[in-house]
């Protein structure tokens, strides 16, 4: 993915704004070559959100929402679950229902981007238009000492969070 452009400041955005967000995702997924609708960095995202536009999905671990913290409001569908992290039988069925059908605005969280890129392709798959993947994810990329939490991540721009 390209470096982090300046997104639009975390705040509501017009419908204006939101309809260029959501194509200047889609353009990003097309030029990696992704089968989902689009990526957004986390600054885009809570835009989006805080907009109605769209709906979080954090698809993280029961555990790690409760230990290392979520987005306050955000729907939770587990992608995959218990130490061994299996895929979730039901998680299509679930993000159906919970997300508001097939055609909604879906935006996917996890840690660091990759197992909502995962979901989304997955979704997209079954039939879901709209999902975006939440590039950098809630805690970001390791670091040089191998730890999340400065490189990127919903946290690290200090977006809503809260933790159990």
């Amino acid at each position: 993915m390209p470096e982090n452009p300046t997104p639009l400041t975390p705040s509501a955005a017009s419908a204006t704004d939101a309809a260029l967000l959501l194509a200047t995702a889609r353009e990003r997924a097309q030029a990696a070559g992704l089968d989902y609708a689009g990526c957004l960095y986390p600054q885009e995202a809570w835009s989006l959100l805080a907009a109605g536009v769209a709906r979080l999905v954090d698809v993280r671990t029961v555990e790690e929402r409760k230990f290392v913290g979520h987005v306050p409001g955000s729907l939770h569908v587990a992608w995959q679950s218990g130490t061994a992290l299996l895929r979730n039988p039901r998680f299509l069925r679930e993000l159906e229902s919970k997300a508001g059908g097939k055609d909604s605005v879906i935006v996917l969280l996890c840690r660091s981007g990759k197992r909502s890129a995962a979901a989304a392709q997955a979704a997209t798959r079954a039939g879901f238009s709209q999902v975006f993947n939440v590039l950098e994810g809630f805690e970001g990329d390791l670091d040089e000492q191998n730890r999340r939490g400065d490189v990127g991540g919903w946290r690290h721009h200090r977006l809503p969070w809260q933790q159990d």
